[in-house]
């Protein structure tokens, strides 16, 4: 073991939430932080960077700048580093490509030295004495474990893919999640048949890219339990629900309101990119002027009930109309879960539990300042706090505005500037509250 360190600030998982808040922390003397991360680099959704997929966000959704206009981590910056500010200025779209969001993010995390990658944490507790948490990592490479002592944490380990119970039981080699899509690409290229499931972005982007395979032969379906394939709503008044005083408004609530109102809300985080619908129909629509494309299936109102492994190495599905709630089955030799993502607790916060408050559905009690503790200052969570404050919890572009707020906290101060009111809507009935106020 080594003599122990002792920080303000522990970030454990290095994602773009957390690695936005180590930029954002890089300039602050005043408070000394490090960050931990079991991967070996970061890399944002490797087996989903398709060529051609762009962030659903603006550009400004990056580390830094909604916080930080002028920091030196900007996206803008990384350009003007990289010699591309000129080439994305004339290309004139503020949705820049997936594959260079990740390619920003490296380089951003490859210029703070808060960042420990190979480092996984595997235990962290509690010392009365030190009023101080204690943090073992083990080096993934070495074999090495540290002890490091933090006032606070600020837990970044992010959400994991989800698979219904029906598809992790047994041996389904040829079922995956779309996270894992690029890496089974070479394997899908040889299938006669594929089907995609899920209603999401990600389900559009992979059934996108297999239409060229389809133009081939196989046969292709993409089976979605809502009743249409749903655009993400993108308005500007929308939009303006990404703001801190909805986030305000929504936390306000009473937890059973709370929830009622995210089941209605799919359309304006778990929806498919516009252009993307419309380039699917046109790519459909091109392919069937010269040819038979009943091959391809597009069906809304499906529901996946179970997989079934056949002995010639196909899969069977189990499907229901919810509708007409007829129940009918479809033979498949792939099949792709676009089933979203779930936050799972990691196991090491168990050494610290008795210091984590939590609702009666034992969900953390997330407070308004992102804090989980039982003092509302020590323990922080990033994109874990969907249930107290809304859909824009794994928005990019709140980022920065979350990490503002845990920063002021910490430092008992506002080192960076936390805008209030940003939309001319108002959410709620509050007399002390103007229908617009000057930022």
């Amino acid at each position: 073991m080594n003599t122990p360190h002792t920080y303000d600030i522990i970030g454990i998982g290095i994602g773009p939430f957390n690695l936005g808040l180590a930029a954002l922390l890089q300039p602050v003397s005043s408070i000394n932080a490090v960050f931990f991360d079991q991967a070996s680099a970061f890399d944002w959704h490797p087996g989903l960077m398709l060529n051609n997929a762009t962030l659903q966000v603006p550009f400004m959704a990056d580390l830094v700048t909604m916080a930080d206009p002028t920091s030196e981590y900007s996206f803008l910056n990384y350009l003007k580093q990289s010699g591309r500010l000129y080439k994305f200025y004339i290309r004139e779209d503020f949705f820049i490509l997936r594959k260079e969001y990740n390619a920003y993010c490296k380089w951003a995390a490859e210029k703070l030295s808060t960042c420990r990658f190979s480092h996984k944490v595997i235990a962290v507790h509690y010392e009365d004495d030190r009023q101080l948490y204690a943090v073992t990592t083990v080096h993934t490479v070495t074999g090495k474990t540290a002890l490091h002592y933090t006032r606070k944490l600020v837990l970044g380990t992010g959400t994991q893919p989800y698979l219904p119970a029906f598809a992790t039981k047994g041996i389904l080699p040829d079922v995956i999640h779309t996270s894992a899509y690029l890496n089974y690409k070479d394997k899908i290229e040889g299938k006669r048949s594929v089907t995609v499931i899920g209603s999401g972005q990600s389900a559009a982007e992979v059934f996108a890219d297999l239409l060229p395979l389809a133009q081939e032969g196989m046969q292709l379906n993409w089976f979605t339990r809502p009743d249409r394939f749903f655009p993400m709503e993108y308005s500007k008044l929308t939009l303006e629900l990404t703001s801190p005083e909805y986030v305000d408004y929504f936390y306000s609530m009473p937890a059973e309101n709370r929830q009622a109102l995210l089941s209605k809300q799919n359309p304006l985080f778990k929806g498919i990119n516009y252009d993307l619908i419309n380039q699917i129909f046109d790519t459909l629509y091109e392919m069937s002027v010269d040819r038979d494309i009943s091959h391809i299936q597009l069906r809304p109102n499906v529901q996946l009930n179970d997989i079934s492994a056949n002995g010639n190495g196909s899969y069977t599905l189990h499907l229901t109309q919810v509708q007409q709630q007829q129940s009918f089955t479809q033979e498949t030799d792939f099949v792709i879960l676009a089933t979203g993502y779930k936050y799972r607790e990691p196991a090491f916060l168990e050494g610290v539990s008795e210091r984590i408050i939590r609702r009666g559905d034992q969900l953390f009690d997330v407070q308004r300042n992102y804090a989980i503790d039982l003092h509302g200052d020590e323990i922080f969570v990033q994109n874990a706090e969907l249930h107290t404050h809304g859909f824009v919890t794994p928005d990019l572009g709140m980022g920065a505005y979350r990490n503002s707020c845990i920063i002021n906290t910490i430092a008992g101060e506002e080192i960076y500037h936390v805008e209030k009111r940003i939309a001319f809507q108002q959410f709620g009935v509050d007399a002390s509250i103007p229908a617009i106020t000057a930022i």
